[in-house]
């Protein structure tokens, strides 16, 4: 399988030293459509390169959508049981330890109010489904909304509970529109004070502002020293644009939307055709 480069005029990723060496890589990488498919299943092949990787000293930072809940059993399967996951879309940061009592502790959380949001949702989008992810870890949610990426079982609670917790994540869904139809009714209102993303379906995800994936892992990568020139991430979602913009090496899937192809350095194979091994079997010298 052959890795193919993006071409494009955005000077950003020119000038990039590619070369593979003994080097200690930083590799971020997203859940949902690179590590898994999208009915939440993990090859035997992406299983073993990724294993391979941290078996040789790299540093494999799980970077993803999901809570941390839902992203501990990818890390568990990957064999990472020291290092760090940025979840929520960089609004939630742990450190794995298997030492530790519960194997993990939260070292980072970017709260935000969703009042402001949750209340312009409403206006466009009447009919949709809405959950919080709260600094506590917990869910809240209306109309019974529950989803594997929360990690947890979600409460139900009504909309005026929702709009006074101290969120981390602010999840929409909406069953009565495309992602199309869904994407133009969230731009209409113009968001303010948060950072937002449109996924595959009409699903959006809403964290503090200025909080992306990109952020949580930049903050991780400055504490740890990490040489910026070392990081590698890969990923499908539009709320992976940032973090494929932010690393020195950045991999769109195969099958990711051409806006994060753009951000990216490189294209690899789909992920029903485990175009993350080829991406992790480069960084082994």
């Amino acid at each position: 399988m052959t890795i193919m480069m993006q071409t494009g005029n955005d000077d950003r990723f020119e000038n990039k030293d590619k070369t593979i060496n003994d080097t200690q890589y930083m590799v971020c990488l997203d859940v949902d459509g690179t590590i898994v498919d999208h009915m939440g299943a993990m090859s035997p092949a992406v299983r073993e390169a990724a294993r391979d990787v941290v078996a040789a000293g790299h540093n494999v930072v799980i970077s993803t959508g999901r809570s941390l809940g839902a992203a501990l059993p990818i890390a568990e399967s990957l064999g990472i049981d020291r290092g760090h996951i940025v979840c929520a879309n960089g609004g939630v940061t742990a450190r794995l330890d298997a030492s530790l009592p519960d194997g993990f502790e939260v070292t980072d959380r970017r709260r935000f109010d969703p009042a402001p949001a949750l209340m312009a949702l409403r206006d466009v989008l009447p009919a949709a489904k809405y959950a919080v992810e709260t600094v506590n870890g917990d869910f809240l949610s209306t109309e019974r909304f529950q989803d594997a990426s929360f990690g947890a079982a979600a409460r139900g609670v009504t909309f005026e509970e929702l709009m006074i917790a101290e969120a981390v994540r602010l999840v929409v869904f909406s069953t009565d529109d495309t992602a199309e139809a869904f994407g133009r009714a969230v731009e209409s209102i113009g968001l303010h004070g948060v950072t937002y993303s449109v996924g595959w379906t009409a699903w959006l995800d809403i964290a503090a502002r200025g909080v992306t994936k990109a952020s949580g892992l930049e903050a991780l990568r400055a504490h740890l020293a990490v040489d910026r020139s070392t990081t590698v991430a890969v990923g499908d979602g539009r709320n992976d644009i940032e973090m494929l913009g932010w690393a020195h090496r950045g991999v769109a899937m195969g099958q990711a939307p051409d806006e994060v192809k753009l951000a990216a350095d490189e294209v690899t194979l789909g992920v029903d055709d485990d175009g993350l091994v080829p991406v992790l079997r480069s960084l082994l010298a």
